[in-house]
C-alpha cells in the first residue's frame, strides 16, 4: 500500500513537474511520518524513499536509532528552542525558523557540535492567525541577521498553505513565496541562499510544484490518515 502511494505520488510529482517545464529531479519528496510507526517507515524506505519530515523532536529522538542511517530527517514543525540540543546534529534540514532568538539557540547548538546546520525562513504567506511563520515583510531583515551565523546557513523559504478544498485556491500562495524568494536572491547576501522552496502538502502538492516548489511535505497521501494518541 504505502509503496503504490509513493510511486504514486511520485508520478504527480513528474506530471506536475512536466506541465511547468521543470525536471522532476527538482523536487525532493519527503515523507511526513509524524504519529507513524517505524514499521511504515521502514515500509517506505523499502520502496526508495530516504528523506522524512517529522513535527515534533521527540519523533525523531525516538525513530533516529531504529531507522538505518541513510536516512535524512527534515525538521518540519514548530522548533522550541530547548528542544534544538537535541537535534541539531541529527537532522538534514530545519524548516521553520520564524524568529531571531531561534536561530541564535541553533547557533549555538551547532557550535558546540562543530556543524552547519541548513534552515529555511518559515513564511505565513497566508496571514493565519493560527500558524506560526514570519510575515514576508520580515523575512528579509531576519534573512540579513541570521547571515552572519557561522554555523546556520539559509537556503531557502517554507510556507504552510491554509488547507483548502480546491488546491488551486493555493496557488497564489505559493506564487507569493516564489517571487518572495527571487527577490531576496536578488539582494545577493553572503550565506543566504534561495534554491529551497518548501511548499505544498497532500492536497495541493502539485499546485506547489508547478508554481517552483524544490520540496513537497507529503504524509496523508503516503501513510494514510493519522492517529492522534
Amino acid at each position: 500500500m504505502i509503496a503504490e502511494n509513493l510511486r504514486e505520488v511520485r508520478e504527480n510529482i513528474a506530471r506536475a513537474a512536466a506541465s511547468a517545464g521543470r525536471d522532476p529531479s527538482e523536487v525532493t519528496l519527503i515523507a511526513v511520518s509524524k504519529t507513524k510507526p517505524v514499521s511504515m517507515l521502514m515500509e517506505a524506505y523499502e520502496a526508495g524513499e530516504r528523506v522524512f519530515g517529522e513535527n515534533k523532536v521527540q519523533e525523531i529522538m525516538d525513530k533516529y536509532d531504529e531507522m538505518p542511517s541513510d536516512v535524512n530527517w527534515h525538521m518540519i514543525g514548530h522548533l522550541q528552542r530547548n528542544k534544538v540540543k537535541y537535534i541539531v546534529d541529527k537532522v538534514k534540514m530545519i524548516h521553520s525558523v520564524d524568529s531571531l532568538r531561534l536561530a541564535e539557540t541553533i547557533e549555538q547548538e551547532a557550535a558546540k557540535h562543530n556543524v552547519v546546520v541548513p534552515v529555511l525562513l518559515e513564511v505565513n504567506v497566508a496571514a493565519e492567525e493560527t500558524k506560526f511563520g514570519l510575515k514576508p515583510e520580515e523575512v528579509l531583515p531576519l534573512a540579513e541577521q541570521i547571515s552572519k551565523f557561522p554555523h546556520v546557513s539559509v537556503r531557502g523559504l517554507m510556507t504552510i498553505a491554509p488547507y483548502v478544498d480546491d488546491p488551486e485556491e493555493n496557488r497564489p500562495v505559493f506564487r507569493q513565496l516564489k517571487e518572495l524568494s527571487v527577490d531576496i536572491d536578488s539582494k545577493k547576501i553572503d550565506n543566504i541562499y534561495m534554491n529551497v522552496l518548501s511548499m505544498g502538502m497532500t492536497g495541493d502538492y502539485e499546485v506547489a510544484v508547478q508554481e517552483g516548489a524544490t520540496m513537497v511535505r507529503v504524509g496523508t497521501g503516503i501513510f494514510g490518515e493519522r492517529s492522534y494518541r
